[in-house]
C-alpha cells in the first residue's frame, strides 16, 4: 500500500526562475539538483530538509518533447501554515500576488500565484 506522498511534479517554463521563486521569495530549500549531461535537469525543492513531501522542478518545454502525452498543467495544491496573517503580510512584503484572505468551512484561506502565475493555496492549521 502506498503511505506517502514522495514527491510533486512541477513542470515550469523556467527552472531557475522558479528555484528563485520557492527559495527566495517563499522559504523553500534546494534539496537536490541534478543534470544528466544531455539537456536534462531537475531541482527537488521542500519547504525544509526533513520535509517528507518535495517538488521537483522540471524544464516543461522539454518534458513535453520528450513525453508529449504527460499532463503538464501545474496541479492544485493546498499548504498548510500555523501562522496564516503573518505567512499572508510577509508574502504581500515579497511582491508575491496573493488573494483575499477567506474564510471557509475548513479554516482561513487564501491563495498565491508563483512568478509564472500559477496558483496555489494556503490553509490555516494550527
Amino acid at each position: 500500500m502506498i503511505n506517502q506522498i514522495g514527491q510533486i511534479m512541477l513542470y515550469v517554463d523556467d527552472q531557475d526562475q522558479a528555484v528563485r521563486f520557492w527559495t527566495d521569495k517563499v522559504g523553500f530549500v534546494v534539496i537536490s539538483e541534478e543534470d544528466n549531461g544531455q539537456g536534462m535537469r531537475w531541482i527537488e525543492i521542500a519547504p525544509n530538509k526533513g520535509a517528507q513531501t518535495s517538488f521537483v522542478l522540471h524544464n516543461k518545454q522539454l518534458i513535453a518533447r520528450m513525453q508529449p502525452e504527460l499532463n503538464l498543467n501545474t496541479p492544485s495544491l493546498m499548504f498548510y501554515d500555523d501562522d496564516l496573517d503573518g505567512l499572508y503580510q510577509a508574502f504581500q512584503e515579497k511582491g508575491i500576488t496573493v488573494g483575499d484572505l477567506v474564510n471557509m468551512p475548513q479554516g482561513r484561506v487564501f491563495n498565491f500565484a508563483d512568478d509564472e502565475n500559477n496558483y496555489f493555496a494556503v490553509i490555516e492549521k494550527k
